[in-house]
């Protein structure tokens, strides 16, 4: 498995696959053809039919500014969802190409090369070799994490976390409408103050947590600076909870790093055995990614073992299965937003269960993340991420 650095990326919203990756991509492709006086970017899949929603041409020319960038709709039997096809001309002469691949969370892949984002730190591929190493050794989670990382994974982790708070502030204090023609107006900040005379501790959390879970989205959705978690389309559900413990329950910081770090290695199972990506397995690859890591997250927080952590993350993944990914009108809004705070009070309930059932679980954490794998395989098109079903054509009447 790769770093748990690239699980986390901090970069604009309202799509981890697609703008971060684009981006990246562009920026790439630019370097290595700098004498082109033409570029030619060909998006096809998921890019071809969401990506002036979640403005992945925007994205893709603010790397390579004289690009031309066209939307093929018609071409199937893709090798990736998201597929890009980068072309440099020279004097009307093609002089380079590349078929570059968003494969979730802004990381891409291009096409027969290898990258610095291939080299593997863990020589473990599931949840089941990791915890047999835990036990042999006594170790847990954090304490195994960072025997395997660099040391300069608790740098990276604190500039990370620094992310996620500044886009709670942020989020809380704006107001308007979001952009992208559906109307939908901030509620982060009315969610927050919106308090209760008689309200009881237990709703006083769900709504704060549910506000911090929505100024992050919100945020995202309006192409400001987030961090993917594992995803931009589900980078409110971790620093939601994560923000609850530290602000409200008195988490030291030292503790939310850990608690990252593990979040992080959960993000990287199931990136390594199945996938981040709306495109490829809908959204129960990105929230339901995300509900899994923070539930394993605010385990390992309360001290619970590594069992209870495993379980917790298993639960919080098994009932997101099937979860579809039909944005309306290919924005990050409907159901997005809403969908990241129901998936922040959802991790809680998972480490609540966790907590009092772990001794009778039967599924074990990699059982079901190769379940989401088969699951989104099995999803048709129109529910992965190509505004093409659910909630995306019932909305316009179609």
């Amino acid at each position: 498995m790769k770093t748990i650095k690239s699980v986390y990326k901090i970069g604009n919203g309202p799509s981890s696959s697609h703008t971060v990756g684009p981006f990246r991509a562009a920026q790439i492709f630019g370097q290595r053809w700098p004498e082109a006086d033409e570029y030619k970017v060909t998006l096809f899949g998921s890019l071809a039919f969401t990506g002036e929603g979640h403005g992945t041409g925007k994205a893709i020319l603010s790397a390579l500014p004289r690009a031309q960038v066209a939307f093929n709709r018609e071409e199937k039997d893709l090798p990736h969802p998201n597929t890009m096809l980068f072309e440099a001309y020279r004097e009307g002469r093609l002089i380079g190409s590349n078929r570059i691949f968003s494969i979730g969370g802004g990381s891409i892949r291009i096409e027969g090369e290898t990258s610095d984002d291939d080299k593997e730190v863990y020589p473990q591929r599931n949840f089941t070799e990791i915890l047999q190493i835990c036990k042999r050794h006594s170790l847990n989670l954090a304490q195994f994490i960072y025997r395997m990382e660099d040391d300069g994974l608790r740098d990276y982790l604190k500039t990370v976390w620094e992310a996620m708070k500044d886009a709670i502030m942020r989020g809380l204090r704006a107001e308007g409408t979001l952009p992208g023609g559906l109307g939908v107006a901030r509620k982060a900040g009315l969610l927050y103050k919106k308090r209760c005379y008689n309200e009881s501790a237990d709703v006083t959390m769900n709504r704060v947590i549910a506000a911090y879970a929505y100024a992050v989205s919100e945020e995202n959705a309006d192409e400001h600076i987030v961090v993917t978690a594992p995803t931009c389309g589900s980078c409110g559900v971790l620093p939601s909870v994560l923000y609850y413990m530290h602000a409200e329950r008195g988490f030291p910081e030292e503790e939310i790093l850990d608690a990252l770090a593990v979040a992080g290695l959960i993000g990287n199972v199931i990136r390594t055995n199945a996938s981040i990506s709306g495109a490829e397995c809908g959204c129960q690859a990105e929230i339901g990614s995300a509900c899994s890591m923070t539930a394993a997250a605010l385990a390992s927080m309360y001290g619970m073992n590594i069992d209870q952590i495993e379980y917790a993350a298993e639960i919080a993944m098994e009932h997101n299965l099937g979860l579809t990914c039909d944005p309306v009108k290919g924005l990050v809004q409907i159901p997005c937003i809403e969908r990241n705070a129901v998936a922040a009070m959802r991790s809680i309930s998972s480490v609540n269960l966790s907590r009092f059932l772990f001794a009778t679980r039967k599924i074990s954490f990699d059982e079901v993340v190769a379940t989401m794998y088969r699951t989104g395989k099995d999803m048709d098109e129109k529910y992965r991420e190509t505004s093409h079903g659910g909630l995306a054509q019932i909305y316009y009447g179609v």
